[in-house]
C-alpha cells in the first residue's frame, strides 16, 4: 500500500499565514502525498510551489457551510481552477437536503460538476456528522448521478468527522464507480488505515506526516 498517495495533506484553519502554507507543500512533495488541500486564498501559492512536483493543488468550495448559491460555488471553482486547482472539495446544500429539496441539491452540486468536468476532480463533501444514515444514502446517491468524482464525509468544522461506519455505508452507495474520501479527525496510521480498509481511497488529514512515520514501524 502507497499510503502517502491516499493523502490530501490538509491546512484549511482560519489563522494559516503563507509560511505555513508554504511549509506544508514542501512537506507534501517530500512525502509524496497526493495533494495539498488549502482555502481558496492560498490556489496561486499552491499551485507554484507544488509545480513539477506531481503533487495536486485542491481547493475547497462552499466551504465549511456549503450554504452559498450554486452561482457562488460555479463562480468560485471557476477562479479556482484558472489559479491552478486540480481538484475541488465542495460543501453540499445541507439545509436542502434536510428540507428533501433534492433538486435543489443535484444543481448545486452540477454547478460545479460542469465547470470542472475534464479539467478538476470534484470531491462532494456531505458532512455525515449532520445527517441520518437515510440522507447519507441519498447525497452520495444525488453525488454520484451529479458527476462528482468522489463523495467525502466531512469538512472538520462541524460537529464531527469520519467513522468507518460512514465510509463503509458510502462505499456500499457508491459502488466502485466513484471514490470515497474520509476526512474529519484523522490523526494516526492505525485510523487511517481502517478507513482505507472500510471502503475510502482518499484520506484528508493534516497529519499525514504522523500518519505515514507511524505505518514505517507497524
Amino acid at each position: 500500500m502507497n499510503l502517502e498517495k491516499y493523502i490530501d495533506h490538509t491546512i484549511l484553519k482560519p489563522e494559516a499565514d503563507e509560511a505555513a502554507v508554504i511549509k506544508l507543500c514542501k512537506e507534501a512533495k517530500e512525502y509524496g502525498f497526493a495533494s495539498v488541500c488549502v482555502n481558496p486564498y492560498y490556489t496561486k501559492l499552491v499551485h507554484e510551489e507544488l509545480k513539477g512536483s506531481g503533487v495536486k493543488t485542491c481547493v475547497v468550495i462552499g466551504f465549511p457551510l456549503g450554504a452559498n448559491t450554486k452561482a457562488v460555488k460555479a463562480f468560485e471553482t471557476k477562479e479556482a481552477m484558472e489559479n491552478g486547482a486540480e481538484e475541488v472539495d465542495m460543501v453540499i446544500n445541507i439545509g436542502a437536503l434536510k428540507d428533501k429539496k433534492y433538486t435543489v441539491v443535484k444543481e448545486d452540486i452540477e454547478a460545479v460538476t460542469k465547470v470542472a468536468k475534464g479539467k478538476a476532480i470534484v470531491k462532494v463533501i456531505i458532512e455525515t456528522c449532520l445527517l441520518t444514515d437515510e440522507e447519507k444514502v441519498r447525497a452520495c446517491t444525488i453525488a454520484k448521478e451529479a458527476g462528482a468524482d468522489f463523495v467525502k464525509t466531512s469538512t472538520g468544522f462541524s460537529t464531527g468527522g469520519a467513522t468507518i461506519k460512514d465510509v463503509q455505508l458510502m462505499r456500499e452507495t457508491v459502488g466502485d464507480d466513484i471514490g470515497v474520501k474520509a476526512s474529519g479527525g484523522i490523526r494516526d496510521y492505525n485510523t487511517a488505515k481502517a478507513m482505507i480498509e472500510a471502503g475510502a481511497n482518499r484520506i484528508g488529514a493534516s497529519a499525514g506526516i504522523t500518519i505515514i512515520e507511524e505505518s514505517k514501524v507497524n
